[in-house]
């Protein structure tokens, strides 16, 4: 039917495709760098990277990153400690994590 009333009035027609990500609406460039001056502080420990990644995409949860990392849960409390120090950053900050989850994405 907007088809048809466009066509009708001669409207100009207007498409609404997918929204654009949070990634899309910085340039890949200054993403990269700004992801891996971050990130700078962790990234020569390959265990702190792939625990917060994964402590992050779980939402926090110590058990069940545990369990996707096959390690004991004080483990993973002991390296996310460990990134908080090294990153000099409050985990429990939402912005924080999403930020950090932004900068994960772009390594």
């Amino acid at each position: 039917r907007a088809l048809a009333r466009a066509r009708a009035t001669r409207a100009p027609l207007l498409r609404h495709g997918d929204r654009p990500a949070l990634a899309d609406l910085v340039p890949p460039h200054d993403a990269d760098a700004h992801a891996r001056s971050l990130l700078a502080p962790i990234a020569a420990a390959p265990a702190l990277t792939d625990t917060l990644r994964t402590w992050l995409s779980l939402h926090g949860s110590w058990d069940r990153t545990a369990v996707a990392l096959s390690v004991h849960r004080n483990t993973v409390r002991q390296r996310i400690a460990r990134c908080a120090a090294l990153l000099e950053a409050d985990l429990d900050d939402p912005d924080v994590r999403m930020e950090l989850w932004f900068a994960l994405r772009r390594t």
